[in-house]
């Protein structure tokens, strides 16, 4: 599946995205800039989350809280070694029954569950953006 969107289809975008998931282990691939944050901040608003939704590439994990409990925000973009992510429990994230949406995905693949939901956003035009589900 593909979907092509700009900015003022960001919130129909990311109840495609949450429809189109029937894990609760959602991992967004894409390059810099490409929107990652800005699609999860929508989907994570469309969970009942009140506060501004933002990267953790600093600290590796935000936790928001949504209608039904935590969601969970993980960007391991700054990891140097897929083991690192452990330390933080990443683990215990993932089997919790809680959403968890996570960024640069590819650097944690050893640790990543046997079923999950994978997606690429790709920068289309300066206004555009794709979504694509892959199978995992």
């Amino acid at each position: 599946m593909k979907w092509s969107f700009t900015l003022a289809e960001l919130e129909q975008t990311a109840t495609l995205l949450l429809t189109n998931s029937p894990t609760k282990v959602i991992r967004i691939d894409g390059d810099l800039g490409a929107g990652k944050t800005t699609l999860i901040a929508a989907a994570v608003k469309l969970l009942g989350v009140k506060d501004a939704a933002n990267s953790p590439t600093f600290s590796l994990i935000n936790t928001y809280e949504g209608l039904n409990g935590p969601i969970y925000h993980f960007d391991f973009y700054r990891l140097n070694h897929p083991d690192e992510a452990l330390d933080i429990g990443l683990e215990e994230y993932l089997d919790s029954s809680y959403p968890c949406f996570i960024e640069w995905g590819e650097r944690v693949l050893p640790h990543l569950p046997l079923h999950y939901d994978h997606f690429t956003l790709t920068q289309e035009t300066s206004t555009s953006r794709v979504l694509e589900k892959h199978t995992t």
